[in-house]
């Protein structure tokens, strides 16, 4: 197959890898709350009760009616009688009178007749059994309604929701200890060349260790998929061809990191091609690091094949593979790649019409949150990647940054 026959820009070739995917067959599981951090919600979830429960008070300090409180200040304070002390965990058995206050620690339910809490600083003791009021508050201040948060029967978290630590306290908050979440996407990884031995063998003269099989692990497994490794496969087409079989067949995704050379591509494309409609969808992506990037679709299950230096497969493996698992999990509401902005250290120049993500250091900047700096790299230096924070992103139409300028930064 000829290689870059069309070079695609990163997020239009992604849209064209998503467009030829169906609708995910989401499986799906029950598991308890406390372990579905990181996990995708298989259907709408709606609150059972409302949350607060009950009106509660925001702050320590006194349960009033809040017109007794008109007109109060340093100067002109309102005095009230104190009717009771508002117990922690249960009911108050009493009804606010006016001209009356009652004793309230955060948390507490008000009692009935009450609307509004004042703060216990803006309050002193007058004589035993009466405080003076020295703020005036007004109705709902320093209080939360009942159902102010949720409502009962409202949906609270939509099908398709990453559950991240809020998530998980507002279900325990509603007194759910179950959710149903999508099973999470089983991921295959084939490495391939020759050249490439296991990490534990020593490498001999011409030979590298399998870095991509366990990098791309790690990322998976971050990314929410379950990563399955499938060894090193010779640089010979019917071995590439019966390791992609079994991995389509018991896997969701399939992602390979090819050898260096040109051929070694071309066997990974041909390979793909093979595997059913519509095969190889995109042969060449204009991005650096990462041009020789294959995207295909092979009986409605995306392939992936990734350069084989270790720091172009991870970039692209951020772009692509990603995306992928999200789509593959059912993602569809909830948080993207994070991104933050700093301020260039450096001139830092670039080539028109191709999209860069160049790693970047960043640290602390008063003026402009981070002060963001290029680590110089060449594509098969892991530890280049490793020293990194983020990838720096230039657009395609952008001919480089001078020193100073605001750039948007992907964190890794």
């Amino acid at each position: 197959m000829p290689e870059f026959l069309e070079l695609l820009p990163p997020g239009k070739a992604l849209e064209k890898l998503l467009a030829h995917l169906p609708e995910p067959k989401l499986a799906s599981e029950r598991v308890p709350v406390a372990e579905a951090l990181g996990r995708v919600t298989a259907e709408d979830i709606f609150a059972p009760e409302p949350l607060p429960g009950f009106d509660r008070s925001t702050v320590d300090g006194y349960a009033v009616r809040a017109r007794d409180t008109y007109g109060a200040s340093d100067t002109l304070p309102a005095y009230l009688m104190l009717a009771a002390e508002v117990p922690m965990g249960g009911k108050p058995d009493f009804l606010l009178q006016p001209g009356q206050a009652a004793l309230i620690h955060t948390g507490g339910m008000l009692p009935e007749g009450a609307d509004a809490v004042v703060m216990l600083e803006h309050t002193q003791q007058a004589r035993e059994g009466e405080i003076e009021v020295l703020r005036a508050v007004a109705v709902a201040e320093n209080i939360l309604r009942q159902g102010e948060d949720v409502d009962a029967g409202a949906l609270v978290l939509p099908a398709g929701t990453l559950l991240r630590p809020a998530e998980i306290g507002g279900l325990c908050a509603l007194g759910l200890s179950t959710v149903t979440v999508t099973r999470p996407p089983r991921v295959a990884l084939i490495s391939s060349g020759d050249e490439v031995v296991p990490p534990e063998q020593a490498a001999n003269p011409g030979q590298v260790r399998d870095v991509n099989s366990y990098s791309l692990s790690a990322l998976v497994e971050q990314a929410g998929g379950l990563p399955a490794r499938y060894g090193i496969v010779p640089d010979r087409a019917e071995a590439m061809e019966q390791v992609i079989t079994r991995a389509l067949a018991e896997n969701d995704a399939v992602v390979i990191t090819a050898g260096s050379s040109a051929s070694t591509r071309d066997l990974t494309a041909d390979a793909i091609q093979r595997m059913g409609e519509p095969g190889v969808l995109v042969h060449g992506v204009n991005v650096r690091p990462g041009k020789p990037t294959i995207l295909g679709v092979c009986a409605g299950k995306p392939v992936i094949g990734l350069p084989g230096n270790p720091v172009s497969a991870l970039v692209i493996a951020h772009l692509f593979v990603r995306p992928v698992i999200r789509r593959l999990s059912g993602l569809k509401a909830g948080p993207r790649d994070p991104v933050v902005f700093g301020r260039l250290a450096v001139n830092l120049p670039s080539v028109a019409g191709r999209e860069d993500y160049l790693p970047v250091t960043l640290s602390p900047d008063e003026s402009a949150g981070y002060r963001v700096e290029p680590v110089y790299f060449k594509s098969n230096l892991i530890f280049t990647l490793a020293k990194a924070d983020g990838l720096l992103h230039i657009p395609a139409a952008v001919t480089g940054y001078e020193a100073g300028a605001t750039v948007r930064v992907l964190l890794i």
